[in-house]
């Protein structure tokens, strides 16, 4: 067996949203599937809804608790063929009124979270394995109200283009996937906080179901692309958010100034 071909699965929040139903497609095609989560309570629930998932607690921004988790599942399931970076946290505020520490918190889970998964499962990955880093539309240009989570994005789209290359030699393909909104329960939980301009200006995607980003995350993956971006809005972004950004910054200013905020 080589490659990604039944190889075990390894993803971190896979205990709900995309994480889960990437965990639910890749267990129906008969791939062992390891997920990682820092909440027994929601890896209890997602044993429930998948009994055939092995769960491993651990706090991806914790290097050693994740090099010490993926050992783990290494020895008991095998080398991962997928290896996918999902977990991540998003709280919406503003730069000036965001303390310190979430804006640390962002980037210790989003970016060094994914960094030490990435780093506990490459040497281990065969030839023909792939590595998903999840990121978010937030890494193609500056959203107001999004001070913390974006740069935290930006960051991680800068690890997986240099992983691209060092990690080709090895015969491990990397993929970034950009997803829109989708009805998770992060999604819920920023909705709670947004400002009344962030909500309008990332209303315009729509919100996707998990089940549709996660089989296209795969499909694109399976193909040896680096990039996904679900949506006519996402892949517009993709190919042309340079030459949008300073539209896109306009557009953004004049609904600040119409929403009071």
């Amino acid at each position: 067996m080589s490659g990604a071909a039944t190889r075990p699965a390894f993803i971190t929040g896979g205990s709900s949203g995309i994480g889960l139903e990437l965990a639910r497609q890749l267990a129906a095609r008969g791939h062992p599937v390891a997920v990682f989560a820092r909440d027994p309570g929601r890896l209890r629930r997602a044993v429930e809804i998948l009994p055939e998932l092995s769960t491993y607690e651990c706090d991806v921004g914790d290097a050693p608790a994740v090099e010490a988790a993926v050992g783990r599942a290494i020895a008991e399931l095998g080398p991962p063929g997928w290896a996918i970076a999902n977990a991540g946290v998003a709280e919406p505020g503003l730069f000036l009124e965001q303390p310190a520490v979430t804006h640390e918190t962002h980037m210790r889970v989003n970016y060094m979270g994914a960094l030490h998964f990435a780093r506990a499962c490459a040497p281990a990955m065969p030839d023909g394995a792939r590595l998903v880093f999840v990121s978010s539309g937030a890494a193609f240009f500056g959203i107001y109200g999004y001070g913390a989570y974006a740069p935290s994005k930006f960051a991680l789209r800068g690890l997986a283009e240099v992983l691209r290359v060092e990690l080709a030699p090895r015969g491990i393909s990397v993929t970034l996937a950009y997803p829109p909104d989708t009805e998770t329960p992060m999604l819920a939980a920023e909705a709670r906080t947004k400002s009344e301009a962030t909500r309008k200006i990332t209303a315009g995607g729509g919100v996707w179901q998990p089940a549709d980003v996660a089989r296209l995350i795969l499909k694109r993956a399976e193909r040896g692309r680096f990039a996904v971006a679900p949506g006519a809005q996402m892949t517009a972004l993709l190919w042309l958010h340079s030459l949008l950004a300073p539209a896109l910054r306009r557009w953004q200013a004049g609904i600040v100034r119409r929403s009071g905020r």
